[in-house]
């Protein structure tokens, strides 16, 4: 037995020399050999990928659905994590929104009853009209935007003009069709706001600015950053408690305010009628007056 291993081994130890010594160099020639093999035909080349692409498809497909199946169920466990999470706040969200309805319910009831005591007047609901923006004719004088709505939709000068967000100016020339709106930015725009917490009166004037300044504001009012400002409705032009802007600082004259709306990307606006005469038509009645007299 040890005979024959010798035997073999004396036979065969060349062959292994031969090989280790040429192997590098067979090697090198066959990928020279195919390198031309693909260069003189490529179409046979590209036969062979293809068809061997086509005997490998079947072997990677049978592998790949394993870790389709596998990536699937990550998808579905983390899917059911985030799921599970979401639901978590929407239960801690739905508890905190039926506490706000218990007191908003809570107050509304005792509101009705204080006003049915006060005997006070109630607000009548407002009509709107919904009207495009057509042009903007804001520059370095003038900042206000005209509107597809006029005279025969209902418009009438010193309606307020309002967004989603807040006030956005109000009307000051009205055609047949379309009506122009004095945005609170303008120069010519005063407004009568109340700056809350503190219920402050105050006048909101524009100036051709992107924020309007506080003018007019009693002495020793306390005002800070941060403190909303709604209209005030007097003068009667424009009605209470539309929203109009934040105090965001202090400017040159006075405290400036960054209105809630967008003004620069104004598209639809809605004009509301409260029924308000305002100040604007003072001056008609005293005209109509003096007419009245010269006669």
């Amino acid at each position: 037995m040890k005979e024959r291993q010798q035997s073999f081994s004396r036979v065969a130890q060349p062959i292994r020399n031969f090989a280790q010594r040429f192997a590098y160099l067979g090697l090198v020639a066959a990928a020279f050999g195919l390198m031309l093999l693909a260069k003189v035909d490529t179409v046979l080349v590209e036969r062979l990928r293809i068809h061997l692409t086509d005997a490998v498809a079947p072997i990677l497909e049978v592998i790949s659905r394993p870790l389709d199946s596998i990536n699937r169920g990550v998808d579905e466990v983390k899917a059911l994590h985030a799921l599970y999470d979401e639901n978590a706040r929407l239960r801690e969200e739905q508890a905190r929104l039926l506490q706000w309805k218990a007191a908003a319910e809570r107050l509304e009831a005792e509101n009705r009853v204080l006003r049915e005591q006060l005997n006070v007047i109630p607000e009548q609901p407002a009509d709107f009209i919904t009207a495009r923006v057509i042009a903007d004719t804001g520059g370095a004088f003038s900042q206000s935007v005209i509107v597809n709505a006029g005279a025969r939709d209902g418009v009438k000068r010193g309606q307020a003009a309002v967004t989603g967000e807040g006030l956005v100016g109000r009307v000051i020339d009205v055609g047949s069709r379309s009506a122009r709106v004095l945005l609170v930015t303008d120069i010519n725009a005063k407004v009568p706001v109340l700056v809350d917490p503190s219920r402050t009166r105050a006048i909101m004037a524009g100036a051709n600015r992107v924020q309007p300044k506080l003018t007019w504001l009693p002495p020793g009012a306390v005002v800070a950053v941060g403190d909303r400002v709604v209209t005030s409705g007097h003068a009667g032009v424009l009605p209470p408690g539309l929203p109009v802007g934040q105090v965001v600082g202090v400017g040159e004259g006075g405290m400036l305010v960054q209105p809630f709306v967008d003004l620069s990307r104004l598209e639809f606006v809605r004009i509301l009628d409260f029924g308000m005469s305002g100040v604007l038509q003072l001056p008609q009645r005293a005209n109509a007056g003096a007419g009245e007299e010269t006669r």
